[in-house]
């Protein structure tokens, strides 16, 4: 089968794109049929070997696992002996994280892994990159940030694909919504359900005077020193976004403060916790609370301009990998 390779970490130039060998299910597993794949924001950092803690989980010198892409759409094409929820012929998405990756033909998951089957009322592409950016923020708001009803919300980033499917979640948790973006991407954000938007190009929001109940910084531009002013007295900083000072200042705060800096990796979370999350990001799909935003689409041998694109910082909503 044809799959993304990235042996070392390094520029997008590392990407290249091999003839790799197609996996056959154990008695457990399905083997999916890939029809679309994520290229995120995640994935660079990965090749990249960013932060250097992270390496702890994806290989200490070189990439444990080279094929790249965690979030896949596609079509179970075979079933392990002991297989008994799903049939060949399904279609599904989800999610194979510190695995062999999704940026390839085809895919062996577990079952019971982050794996479920696609809603119909969306397509392959729009499937493919929902474990990535909506589940994400979706823990992140309902159980990290513990958004609720009333309360006010900043996004930084939010015309990512972190932060389109954040506006959407915060607006069904009944929140007031205020979206940090380029001047160019404010209408789109306003679409999703932005009550208010903010031009990064303009103006600092944690300059302006107003206070949130949660900042979201789905980029990890800002710090919880930055934000610290613009929160209220209960306010919580959370971010995806890895970093040594992050994990100092959740240290510190979680002793000193009312104020709080929080993170977590949604990857490493217990399967079964994961596994809610999915379902209940699969019934706001199928109710059409959440949709997803796609910027473009990119074939097999353009996996590394995709990279480059990420990384230029001007990403509106997900890209994907079509095969």
């Amino acid at each position: 089968m044809k799959a993304i390779i990235c042996t070392k970490y390094g520029s997008p130039d590392v990407l290249q794109l091999q003839e790799s060998e197609k996996p056959t299910p154990k008695e457990n597993e399905v083997l999916v049929k890939i029809v679309a794949a994520s290229i995120t924001t995640a994935d660079t950092m990965m090749r990249q070997g960013t932060p250097y803690i992270g390496r702890l989980f994806i290989g200490l010198s070189k990439p444990k696992y080279p094929i790249t892409g965690t979030g896949f759409a596609g079509v179970i094409e075979a079933v392990g002996d002991k297989v008994t929820l799903f049939n060949v012929g399904d279609q599904v998405f989800g999610e194979s994280v510190f695995s062999s990756g999704s940026n390839a033909e085809y895919l062996c998951i577990a079952e019971d892994g982050m794996i479920a089957p696609k809603p119909n009322n969306i397509t392959y592409e729009q499937a493919a990159p929902l474990c990535d950016g909506a589940l994400t923020s979706l823990h992140f708001l309902r159980n990290v940030g513990k958004l609720q009803q009333g309360e006010h919300i900043l996004i930084n980033g939010a015309s990512g694909s972190l932060g389109c499917a954040a506006i959407q979640i915060a607006k069904r948790l009944g929140a007031q919504v205020t979206a940090v973006c380029s001047a160019n991407n404010a209408e789109m954000v306003r679409s999703l359900g932005a009550d208010k938007t903010i031009d990064y190009t303009k103006t600092d929001f944690t300059k302006n005077g107003q206070r949130y109940d949660v900042i979201y910084d789905t980029v990890g531009k800002r710090t919880f020193a930055d934000c610290k002013r613009s929160l209220l007295k209960t306010g919580r900083f959370i971010s995806p976004v890895l970093s040594c000072q992050l994990l100092i200042q959740m240290l510190k705060t979680s002793f000193i403060g009312s104020k709080k800096a929080k993170f977590s990796a949604t990857g490493t979370l217990p399967l079964p916790e994961l596994r809610l999350l999915l379902d209940e990001l699969t019934l706001l799909i199928k109710n059409e609370t959440v949709s997803t935003v796609i910027d473009k689409c990119y074939t097999m041998d353009e996996v590394s301009k995709a990279h480059q694109y990420i990384e230029q910082g001007h990403k509106k909503g997900n890209l994907v990998l079509v095969l």
